[in-house]
């Protein structure tokens, strides 16, 4: 099986996995709701970081794919990390409305950067 396969499929079951002790725990009286709503929604972000990591270390023959896949590794990486960091500290309104925020930020950098290199390529 492809590494990156068996990668995408550890994250999905482990999330599942964190989801259903978390829930666990939550009906046998351990944690509240809220502890559970912030462990399960902290690993996404954990896992954006986890892909934007991974990103720059598939290779592509161009040198300007490989400047974009650099950019949105790092915009993903930081985004999923203030993402989970807000899960994780930040009142559940705050985590909610700072932590989309984040992600759409680290979206916007990355397409902003494409369309910038693209305007490049254009005029060289």
């Amino acid at each position: 099986m492809n590494k990156q396969l068996i990668t995408d499929l550890t994250w999905g079951v482990g999330t599942l996995v964190v989801a259903l002790v978390a829930s666990l725990a939550r009906k046998l009286g351990y944690v509240d709701g809220d502890t559970v709503t912030r462990v399960v929604i902290g690993m996404t972000g954990l896992m954006i970081a986890s892909y934007g990591n991974r990103m720059p270390k598939t290779f592509f023959p161009s040198s300007e794919a490989r400047q974009a896949r650099r950019v949105a590794a790092w915009s993903l990486v930081l985004s999923g990390l203030v993402y989970a960091g807000l899960w994780a500290f930040a009142p559940i309104p705050v985590a909610v409305a700072g932590g989309c925020g984040a992600v759409l930020l680290g979206m916007a950098v990355t397409i902003g950067y494409c369309i910038s290199l693209r305007a490049k390529a254009k005029t060289a």
